[in-house]
């Protein structure tokens, strides 16, 4: 079996990133050890980076949100001279698989979108102090933030270098971001982006790429006077420390307490079933304070969130998931009404983002989704969320069949935003925009001929042909075109308007996923593979 990579980490084990907090102000400072990699074959020189380093990115970003949430300024910097981060590592790009590649740039649009999330919603301000040349991946980093610094010591860049050196596109939503995010003219963002040596302080500040810059001299004590300046006396309230999930794996599982994902890697598809919680919950801030990350929607959402990254980077085979839940629907909707009653906590709403996050990273996994409505099932409040992600749904219709129902809540309305700016139910009825009446109306419960009425579920066979609707509908997706698939799948699911989200996602999804398989890039001559030789790269000229 091959070696399984693990997205849990935490600040004692980090070997590329140190986190410091001193108040309101966190230093993320990258400092990058280049033979500490992922995988053979390469080293992470010049702060250039591999999944491993944006996997303790990820988490920082993550703990700072919930263990410190007292910080309201976050500087990100680093620790080598004259080089802020040379990018995503070339040579590991090179020798990567096609799928691993694509994933890979997926991961790091996720963790600075989660950076974007934090500053739109949790009102912390990340800068980008670059104390040297920051380029492709780097400078996508640094965008991500709100604000960005530039030393001005006659050398130092800022440069998006990837179609002029290697044939592909900046993958980490730097086009996007530069014409959508930072409003930089288009002609000028051409210019850039094909500029290898990218454009130094006055210019790149003329040109809107950073903020300010400042001599070597005066570069820290400038940082520091703007970070003081934003600070803004913020909150005292202490964190709650997240703890390694622990699961148990065997060949074809991997269970953790509330989420069990079963693997039939011969039929390539797997069932994913989340348990509701069980026994009494909190009732208010303080008490799910108290509890910490022990809290259902917590745990339950990071243990969904890892067995997602894990299905998508370790188990590429497995084509279709099969989403269950299991358990009281009346426990989930409690939940739901404790959430929306204490909003205004900082933790509560730290913990409803976190579980919007989480359901985004399902609605970008390029895996079809299957929901499940069986006996005993609880799609109901923010699990209902997994239905209406789901690709397709199937619904029990036995009218002699208990708990066989789905239920809205309060947060299905709008705690969990898709990346195109909807809500799960807007995006589903945007034909229909009056059934959003019906379905938040006074009923919030719906059986199996309710929900089909509604448009609430897909199909809903009898329990003569369950089973085998089942197993037909499970083997007639397995057997179509990974690829086709895919490209299916990221069309259907965001309708509605587009947002740099999106853009950003649906741009990776098509040209990125074509470029990195074009021979101009990949091919025997081309300028990904022989970046760094002696030998020049050879184009097919003709435009397709």
């Amino acid at each position: 079996m091959l070696n399984l990579i693990s997205f849990q980490t935490s600040p004692d084990q980090y070997r590329h990133w140190k986190l410091q907090t001193a108040g309101q102000v966190a230093t993320l400072s990258m400092d990058v050890q280049e033979d500490e990699t992922l995988a053979e074959g390469y080293k992470l020189k010049l702060n250039s980076y591999d999944l491993g380093v944006d996997i303790e990115l990820a988490d920082a970003v993550q703990r700072l949100r919930f263990e410190h949430p007292e910080v309201r300024v976050v500087v990100i910097t680093s620790l080598k001279p004259r080089i802020f981060c040379a990018g995503a590592n070339i040579y590991m790009l090179g020798t990567s698989s096609h799928a691993f590649k694509v994933n890979f740039c997926k991961f790091t649009n996720e963790t600075r979108c989660a950076i974007e999330d934090d500053s739109k919603h949790s009102r912390r301000r990340y800068i980008a102090a670059l104390n040297g040349t920051a380029s492709g991946g780097g400078y996508e980093l640094a965008i991500a933030c709100d604000e960005i610094y530039l030393v001005d010591d006659g050398n130092s860049a800022v440069s998006l270098p990837e179609v002029p050196l290697l044939g592909v596109l900046p993958g980490t939503g730097g086009l996007t971001r530069l014409v959508d995010k930072r409003k930089v003219r288009r002609d000028r963002a051409d210019v850039f982006s094909t500029l290898a040596e990218g454009l130094k302080g006055k210019r790149a500040k003329e040109w809107g790429l950073i903020d300010d810059y400042f001599p070597t001299s005066k570069f820290q004590d400038s940082v520091d006077a703007r970070v003081k300046q934003i600070a803004d006396g913020g909150s005292s309230t202490s964190g709650i420390k997240l703890n390694p999930l622990k699961f148990e794996t065997t060949d074809d599982s991997r269970n953790y307490q509330y989420v069990k994902l079963k693997l039939d890697r011969e039929q390539r598809y797997a069932d994913l079933t989340i348990h509701a919680p069980e026994g009494p919950q909190p009732a208010n801030g303080d008490e799910i304070q108290e509890l910490g990350d022990a809290y259902w929607p917590l745990q339950a959402y990071r243990e969904l969130d890892d067995a997602l990254l894990h299905l998508r980077v370790n188990e590429p085979l497995i084509g279709l998931i099969c989403v269950r839940t299991k358990g009281d629907a009346e426990n989930v909707l409690a939940i739901d009404r404790t959430l929306a009653a204490n909003h205004d906590h900082w933790l509560v709403r730290e913990i409803v983002l976190h579980m919007a996050r989480v359901l985004r990273r399902l609605d970008l996994t390029a895996k079809s989704f299957f929901a499940i409505v069986e006996p005993g099932s609880c799609f109901a409040g923010n699990l209902l969320e997994l239905l209406l992600a789901s690709d397709r749904s199937y619904m029990l219709n036995d009218p002699e069949a208990e708990d066989v129902s789905i239920a809205v809540s309060e947060l299905n309305a709008g705690a969990f935003l898709m990346s195109n700016g909807l809500t799960r139910m807007q995006s589903r009825f945007l034909a229909e925009p009056e059934r959003l009446d019906e379905v938040f109306g006074d009923q919030k419960s719906f059986n199996t001929e309710e929900a089909e009425e509604l448009g609430l579920v897909t199909f809903a066979p009898d329990d003569l042909d369950w089973e085998d609707e089942i197993r037909v509908a499970i083997e007639e997706r397995t057997s179509l075109s990974p690829d086709a698939l895919t490209g299916m799948e990221a069309s259907l699911r965001f309708a509605g308007p587009e947002t740099m989200d999106t853009k950003i996602y649906g741009r990776l999804t098509a040209w990125q996923n074509w470029i990195f398989q074009r021979p101009n890039a990949v091919g025997e001559k081309g300028a990904l593979t022989n970046y760094g030789k002696p030998t020049q790269a050879e184009f097919d000229f003709r435009r397709t």
